[in-house]
């Protein structure tokens, strides 16, 4: 094997797109900024035991295990910042009030969660913990949508579900309780079959549940048609019908925005979320560009819980759908350490031209750059030129 092969679902980031994806971070945290949200930076790497605190989740087995050399300790390597963010509110900054807090960092997921995903992502998020009303989820939304469209994504649709539905459905037969995650997979991907025959392998007599369940497989499209018609065929359950006002009130806040509801797909869920959960999809991009929701008591894991609801995206695959970065243009300048050379090279840079002293024998080819003009001594006087 040559030594310079990457481990599969591992890649470089070239130049143009390194630059595109570090604008697009330096942007949108910015964007957030002026929200209100405070940026935080938990490290890559925490105790086993901290990070896998949301037990019973997906996310534990995403997460990288290695040992630390100082404490002889298992640690994990993040596959996912959000729990992260969580800890800091509920054990660090432990506010009273409302608190907004961003983020960027890489995350290392075990395996590639799907045919053409990386294992490696640059996620970014935010999230506002210490508030249970659908105002903060209205908020996050409206900012997820905001990032996609300060970003160029064209007519990106927003996707809702609350997962509590499914639950509550789930609850009404003891026999499915314990295969939650199992039967939320088979929603997801509208397995009619395989709900059928689980439901027939694990010998449940309650009829109610697995047509419940059969129905949400189909509960899906214009929103204000699927409430109407969720309400029509789902069981009369109190949570059932909260969660659908939940829906309702949030589909009425997003009139103007492209929705829709889909009430199997669990698959913006992950796992600790308790409340509404949304996708953001758009044309050009395979699967999710943004996923969220509301993860009521996470924080209790970590010593004290509060309500919270934000969303992330992984800006590589953001960049990767748009359209390809454009080169820049720049100034070639010669080889030189006299002063009056670098005193106009600083000035050039500090007004924010890029300029590209040629050291000695250097071929002109960048690829990343246009170099439409140079540097030159007229008169004793450093220039400007056109090429």
């Amino acid at each position: 094997m040559s030594n310079w092969l990457l481990p599969e679902s591992l890649a470089d980031v070239l130049p143009a797109e390194a630059r595109r994806i570090e604008e697009l971070r330096r942007y949108l945290l910015d964007l957030y900024r002026t929200y209100g949200f405070e940026q935080v930076a938990p490290p890559i790497a925490e105790y086993l035991e901290s990070l896998q605190a949301v037990s019973g989740t997906k996310l534990n087995l995403r997460t990288t295990k290695v040992v630390d050399q100082l404490s002889g300790r298992t640690m994990g390597i993040r596959a996912d910042i959000t729990p992260q963010v969580a800890r800091i509110d509920a054990h660090l900054l432990n506010r009273q009030t409302v608190t907004r807090l961003c983020y960027c960092g890489s995350v290392l997921h075990a395996r590639p969660q799907g045919l053409l995903a990386d294992r490696e992502l640059l996620q970014i998020g935010a999230e506002i913990f210490g508030y249970a009303g659908v105002e903060a989820d209205i908020e996050i939304i409206h900012l997820a949508l905001a990032s996609v469209a300060r970003a160029g994504v064209k007519n990106a649709r927003l996707d809702l579900n609350v997962p509590a539905i499914g639950s509550a459905i789930i609850q009404m037969d003891p026999v499915l309780v314990s295969h939650t995650e199992n039967i939320f997979d088979l929603l997801s991907a509208k397995d009619i079959p395989g709900l059928i025959e689980l439901h027939r392998q694990l010998g449940s007599t309650q009829t109610q549940s697995l047509k419940a369940l059969l129905d949400l497989c189909a509960l899906y499209g214009d929103a204000q048609a699927v409430l109407t018609k969720a309400r029509a065929t789902l069981p009369n359950e109190a949570a059932i019908s909260a969660a659908l006002d939940q829906l309702q009130a949030l589909v009425e806040a997003l009139n103007g925005h492209q929705l829709t509801v889909d009430l199997a797909d669990m698959g913006g869920s992950s796992s600790y979320h308790t409340g509404v959960v949304f996708c953001i999809y758009a044309d050009g991009w395979h699967d999710a560009l943004v996923r969220g929701g509301r993860y009521d008591g996470i924080g209790k894991m970590y010593g004290r819980e509060r309500p919270a609801t934000g969303f992330s995206m992984d800006l590589r695959k953001l960049s990767a759908g748009l359209p390809a970065p454009k080169a820049v243009f720049a100034i070639r300048a010669p080889w030189g350490v006299d002063d009056a050379l670098q005193a106009k090279l600083d000035s050039l840079r500090e007004s924010g031209e890029v300029v590209i002293q040629m050291l000695p024998d250097q071929s002109p080819v960048v690829d990343e750059f246009i170099i439409d003009r140079e540097l030159v001594s007229i008169d004793g006087q450093w220039q400007v030129r056109p090429l």
